[in-house]
């Protein structure tokens, strides 16, 4: 399945999720048990406290299990209690790494257009595995990303009109390095995109 379909998925379940703490195994203090008793302490119940940060963090848009166990930790959640809070909503379908590293950069590229090396710094702070990583940057064609830096050096020479050769070419070199582009196809697009200028045609 898609990782959008996937997180379209979760994000149905994390309704029925709210209502149904049950099912993790994770009731929420204060709660009556089967019996209609209410529960002999005021402490809340660390797993349900911790399943609310996930479900509140996982309610604002995709996380990944590290984002999340960082958040935890922030909170001073139990490591083991996390740990079993976090596996439940991966079970589920709430938690998925590969659909998120997948919806990340398909919205990456649409919107800032990084490329392949912005890309896995980015998804790695993330906390998304080196191997996973792989997985979801192996398919990029790069004529592909090589036409995404072409359509980003146009959009920014509308700006740097008038500007001398050596400028705009400095310009766009550091604008393309943040963007995630290598030397090479930096070098190739900037000067093909120069070329057509009519400020820099030759006499």
């Amino acid at each position: 399945m898609a990782g959008a379909d996937r997180l379209s998925a979760a994000r149905e379940a994390l309704a029925a999720a709210e209502t149904s703490a049950s099912a993790y195994g994770l009731r929420s203090a204060g709660t009556a048990d089967r019996g209609g008793r209410a529960p002999s302490t005021d402490e809340p119940d660390p797993h349900a406290v911790a399943r609310k940060i996930v479900l509140r963090q996982l309610a604002m848009g995709p996380r990944t299990r590290r984002q999340l166990e960082d958040k935890l930790r922030d909170r001073d959640c139990d490591p083991q209690v996390a740990a079993r809070v976090l596996d439940r909503m991966s079970e589920v379908g709430l938690v998925d790494d590969e659909a998120f590293a997948e919806m990340y950069v398909r919205s990456k590229q649409e919107t800032k257009g990084l490329a392949t090396t912005a890309l896995r710094q980015e998804l790695r702070q993330k906390g998304v595995s080196d191997e996973l990583v792989d997985a979801t940057l192996q398919d990029i064609d790069p004529e592909q990303e090589k036409e995404q830096a072409r359509a980003l050096v146009a959009r920014r020479l509308r700006s740097m009109r008038g500007l001398d050769r050596e400028v705009q070419t400095r310009r766009l070199t550091a604008f393309l390095a943040r963007k995630g582009y290598d030397a090479g196809v930096s070098y190739q697009v900037i000067r093909e995109a120069l070329d057509d200028l009519p400020e820099h045609g030759r006499d």
